[in-house]
């Protein structure tokens, strides 16, 4: 992408903003919600195809699920922004060598689920509906996936929920969207606009979504892994649930960047649910 594309549409933005501020927020808030990327490729389908699909629903949006049968525990994948569940192919097949029974789902907007539009909290209620029918052990999330599941879990406290896994998670929203405002460029119109559209659309601020006011309740053991460089999700983010998930331990990586692939991620995350 032209790095200067953000500029100029931010800029054109602001530019509405002086004739119609609801307006140019609704079309900040469209961009943002958007992505650009994370439908299944013809590579990924000779691996999706070995998977049990089932589709579920949630309101309008078609949810697609994968499952690999086995006869452990269930360990559900939630992918992160701009993917799909063939991110998780390698741990995957991994699991299904150890006869786990996996469940992934496609995200709104993603991979081979319905819908244009894509946030943490529609997401969340997503993972629900999967959830309550395949009752997991295990979640395993990336990125706002891992958000995602924080809410979720926080809201409906699903009981079969022993363990938890976040890899490279985000603890809150407001820094996602001040790097996304800042990004753009945005004027102070559109910004506290955005802020004003998100307490109208979710009935809270931006600042309820942090960890410090979910893991209250939230009782499932938790494995927090965050690479110190990670450019996408600072690396404070892991400090946050450091700091407020109780039940939970950080494992600190370098140079594993954000997507958090590799061999000893995967032993990571072996050590942990194996009981």
């Amino acid at each position: 992408m032209n790095k200067y594309l953000p500029r100029i549409v931010g800029s054109s933005i602001n530019f509405i903003s002086h004739i119609s501020t609801p307006f140019a927020v609704h079309l900040a808030f469209q961009l943002f919600s958007r992505p650009q990327k994370g439908k299944a490729k013809k590579m990924d389908a000779e691996f999706l195809n070995t998977a049990i699909r089932d589709e579920l629903r949630y309101q309008d949006i078609s949810i697609m699920t994968y499952q690999w049968i086995g006869k452990k525990d269930t360990i559900l994948l939630v992918h992160g922004w701009e993917s799909n569940t063939s991110r998780w192919k390698k741990l995957i097949e991994i699991l299904k060598n150890l006869d786990y029974n996996v469940i992934a789902l496609d995200a709104p907007a993603h991979g081979n689920s319905g819908g244009v539009l894509f946030n943490a909290v529609l997401y969340s209620e997503c993972i629900q509906v999967v959830a309550k029918k395949v009752n997991p052990s295990i979640i395993i999330g990336h990125s706002v996936g891992g958000i995602a599941t924080v809410i979720f879990q926080h809201k409906y406290n699903l009981a079969s929920v022993k363990k938890m896994v976040l890899l490279g998670a985000p603890s809150n929203f407001t820094g996602i969207f001040d790097r996304y405002k800042a990004m753009m460029r945005y004027n102070n119109k559109v910004s506290n606009g955005i802020d004003q559209f998100i307490l109208n659309r979710f009935g809270n601020l931006l600042s309820y979504y942090h960890i410090s006011n979910f893991s209250e309740n939230i009782h499932s053991k938790g494995l927090i892994i965050h690479d110190k460089e990670d450019r996408i999700i600072p690396y404070d983010d892991a400090l946050d649930y450091q700091k407020h998930y109780k039940n939970s331990i950080l494992i600190s990586t370098s140079g594993l960047g954000h997507g958090l692939k590799s061999k000893e991620i995967n032993e990571h995350i072996l050590d942990f649910i194996n009981p």
